[in-house]
């Protein structure tokens, strides 16, 4: 059966959700969610980098790693693609907006790290989609990411003006905020 676009969408921004419900990407969700500006700016760093290397990756699996039946090196190449196109977009990021390359800090090298980006493009493999539907469920993946990113800054920003217990404040309540964010997101899973 093949699945609609619309499907693949919603299922992957709202259903299935990286952060939230996949419980991927979590560091950079967590170190870089405390600004909405710099959550954007990952957001789209993210996009970027999904969007590119599901187009690359979808290609090596088809044309090179399936055909050679070298299926085992999926992830060296996968991690080593998406090394590559964070390390151009570093280099963007730094030519075109400075100040963002220093908000984003330590946290742009490591989206090669991230286990969303890898995660997203080892389940675009598994679940056998075509390229269109594979470029669809990684760009919408990201902005599931970026959503997830952007909602939790704004929250955190608004419990800097609001009375938290002592106990509670900083990473405590930052963890409680996200667990109820991912129980929010939890009532979308009765749509797709």
């Amino acid at each position: 059966m093949e699945l609609s676009y619309f499907a693949i969408i919603i299922g992957a921004i709202f259903v299935n959700n990286v952060v939230l419900s996949q419980f991927l990407g979590i560091c950079p969700f967590l170190g870089v969610s405390s600004k909405v500006e710099t959550s954007l700016g990952m957001g789209a760093a993210v996009t970027f980098v999904m969007a590119l290397s599901s187009v690359v990756t979808w290609l090596l699996q088809t044309c090179i790693l399936e055909p050679f039946n070298i299926g085992y090196m999926q992830t060296i190449v996968f991690i080593l693609v998406i090394a590559a196109l964070v390390q151009m977009v570093e280099i963007i990021l730094k030519k075109v907006s400075p100040s963002l390359y220093q908000a984003l800090g330590i946290f742009l090298p490591l989206i090669t790290t991230n286990c969303a980006v890898l995660g997203v493009a080892i389940l675009m493999i598994q679940k056998e989609l075509t390229l269109l539907q594979s470029v669809a469920f990684s760009v919408a993946s990201a902005l599931g990411f970026a959503l997830a990113l952007v909602l939790f800054a704004g929250l955190r920003e608004r419990l800097e003006f609001e009375d938290v217990p002592v106990a509670f404040r900083g990473v405590p309540i930052a963890l409680v905020t996200a667990g109820i964010l991912a129980m929010a997101f939890m009532g979308f899973t009765g749509l797709v």
